[in-house]
């Protein structure tokens, strides 16, 4: 069996998701979108972080490293430490009979063992009981972790049958606190790692330096066994069954047809227009199965029918396409000055049958909704940071920071102004009660109506209402109450409120009065603002020109900047035009960068940008520049829910 077709761990967890994509894997001419996805990326630091730090409870432990692809060499080195009775090895290999995993973390005592899968996913140590639910099955989200330490174990339990194996899931423990600063910053991402997990750790750090632990470690005996007699996510066939048929297309390079469904909406082996160098398994699944063109693939799908629950079960009844719909597969329920739910999705529906292009405004109500709003009208957007492991002492993990506001005003006499702006790059600086000081300050400023858009920033002033409570601050009970007088309560909690001046979720009045085919039914800011641009004269008009003509100022942006550009009659996304990082900088310059960044146009660069400018080491210089890029990047997400009210003002 060639060494590049041995199934290892993460081409069983790619065979569990859709066995089709064995095929697809490791293929350079098949598009792989998760290769470029900057949230994806982010998370992934963070449990290369989580790792690290599990790798210091054992500062005897030997880590196997290099070799990445010389399977038998890894076995080979494995296999002699193995010969120590008591040895803690990281990255330990074993190869079965075309399995190959590698293990995270295996203590040996003896022919006791230790297994442990870190994991930066977290979990409530004081409450857990198991991962299996109380109906049998497997809780949800952890299905894939478990199985691949399931597979771990059996095919370490192959090479070594006289091994009494305890498995174990290493996670992040959310009851724990930081008890020490810049836990965090002492693991840094770096391209220049040699290690497997690209971190660098800060020079001399020990384990003492880490303070009290923030990992659980969580005993699976009991959900391995279950997985074992009954294959739960496939239950036609035992779990080693389903081990082999995967080791053996992936080994003969044969594709296993998974029937096309609702799950391809996630296939990350798809571009819209695949060719001989760029192919889609997408179109290559679709088109074989049904026997049509890769441009008919393209046509949109039931599932993209927006908050369709319906759509599984339409494909599975042999209709994929939203031109095979009819009115009785979607039962709109209509109400009365708004878009209902169901009407919203029949809209969708029709105006792609018709191939209508133009926007359905359900204007009656709008005017409604906007004759409530007070001027002058405050936009804001938050930018927040959740890490595994804290920058601060006295936080846990995963809790909420939030490090940068952006805040526009809409006079009634149409002036937009750029008001307020919030950001906190301090190294190991706790922000959020600064942070709800300088909202409150900004927002008490005038008694318009402010604007959110989604449940983001209400949920966020949520958090720092709880994290008030536990804190010393002296104006707590102030900063408290300005909280309530903006939000509502989220949760089970035992106060709840509504706030005199709670915000308006712009998202809801999209959802309630706005629809445009050009969104494909999504919701998001960044799918309806180029919406709005395309079909607004208005707006084209008004952003088409710079700064200084528009009656707009801004605090990021020079005064000739032009908001929007339009090529072919088609606008181009504002956040398409976002300046890169470091343009004017030297070779030399940017070979001493830390943070490694070249744009921030997305939430998950903002947020990758945030725990950057948490290393001390980096310079002065390019704390400013990425600063800058943040700044620029809020500023345009206040800007562009403003863009949204002017539209619909415009109507």
């Amino acid at each position: 069996m060639s060494k590049e077709r041995y199934l290892t761990k993460s081409r069983f967890k790619l065979g569990l998701e859709c066995p089709t994509k064995l095929f697809y894997t490791r293929k350079s001419e098949y598009v792989n979108q998760q290769l470029s996805n900057p949230f994806l990326e982010a998370l992934a630091e963070g449990g290369f972080q989580v790792e690290e730090l599990a790798r210091m409870q054992y500062p005897d432990g030997v880590a196997i490293l290099g070799d990445d692809w010389n399977y038998d060499l890894l076995v080979q080195k494995t296999e002699k430490l193995l010969q120590q009775d008591n040895v803690v090895i990281f990255e330990a290999a074993f190869l079965y009979d075309g399995l190959f995993i590698r293990v995270d973390i295996l203590e040996k005592k003896g022919n006791h063992i230790n297994l442990f899968e870190v994991k930066a996913k977290s979990i409530s140590a004081n409450n857990h009981e198991s991962f299996i639910g109380k109906r049998g099955g497997l809780t949800g989200g952890w299905s894939a972790y478990l199985y691949d330490v399931a597979f771990q174990e059996y095919v370490i339990q192959k090479c070594h049958p006289d091994w009494k194996i305890k498995p174990y899931l290493k996670l992040v423990n959310k009851d724990a606190v930081a008890t020490v600063d810049g836990i965090n910053q002492s693991f840094k991402i770096s391209k220049s790692s040699e290690l497997r997990t690209g971190i660098l750790k800060k020079e001399g750090l020990e384990l003492d330096d880490l303070g009290e632990n923030l990992l659980a470690d969580i005993s699976i005996e009991q959900e391995l066994e279950f997985i074992y007699r009954t294959n739960p996510l496939n239950e036609g066939v035992s779990f080693e069954a389903l081990l082999f048929m995967f080791r053996d297309h992936y080994a003969q390079d044969k594709k296993l047809i998974e029937p096309i469904g609702s799950q391809c909406k996630s296939c990350e082996f798809y571009t819209e227009t695949p060719t001989l160098e760029a192919k889609s398994g997408y179109h290559d699944c679709w088109t074989s199965q049904l026997q049509i063109s890769k441009q008919a693939a393209n046509q949109p799908k039931v599932y993209d029918v927006w908050n369709f629950r319906g759509a599984k079960q339409l494909i599975e009844s042999g209709k994929y396409f939203i031109s095979e719909l009819s009115e009785s597969d979607i039962k709109p329920i209509p109400e009365a000055y708004k878009i209902s739910n169901s009407e919203r999705r029949w809209i969708q529906v029709e105006k792609q049958q018709e191939k209508d292009t133009t926007p359905f405004i359900e204007l009656d109500g709008l005017k409604q909704e906007m004759s409530t709003w007070v001027y002058p009208l405050n936009f804001i957007d938050f930018e927040t940071s959740m890490v595994a492991l804290p920058f601060t002492s006295g936080r846990h993990p995963y809790e909420q920071t939030a490090f940068q506001f952006s805040h526009h005003i809409v006079h009634e006499d149409d002036r937009v102004e750029h008001a307020t702006e919030y950001l906190n790059a301090a190294v190991g600086e706790f922000p959020n009660f600064e942070f709800v000081r300088a909202l409150k300050q900004a927002l008490e400023k005038n008694e318009g109506s402010i604007f959110r858009y989604h449940n983001h920033e209400n949920t966020v002033l949520n958090q720092i209402h709880d994290q008030l409570a536990d804190s010393n601050e002296p104006d707590k009970t102030e900063l408290q109450a300005f909280i309530e007088r903006i939000t509502h309560s989220t949760g089970s909690r035992t106060k709840t409120w509504q706030g005199e001046r709670d915000m308006i979720d712009l998202y809801r009045v999209v959802k309630d009065y706005y629809y445009h085919p050009m969104t494909n039914g999504s919701i998001s800011i960044k799918a309806i603002l180029p919406a709005v641009l395309n079909s607004s004269v208005f707006l084209k008009e008004k952003y088409a020109n710079p700064i200084e003509d528009i009656q707009v100022t801004s605090k990021n942006f020079n005064e000739d900047h032009v908001f929007i550009n339009i090529k072919e009659g088609v606008v181009i996304s504002p956040y398409k035009t976002l300046p890169a990082l470091f343009e004017d900088w030297s070779e030399d310059q940017l070979e001493v960068l830390v943070s490694e960044m070249n744009l921030i146009a997305d939430g998950g660069a903002a947020l990758t940008a945030y725990s950057k400018l948490q290393f001390e080491t980096m310079q002065e210089r390019e704390r400013l520049e990425i600063a800058k890029g943040l700044l620029k990047y809020c500023e345009l997400d206040t800007l562009a829910m403003v863009m949204i009210y002017e539209y619909f003002k415009s109507l």
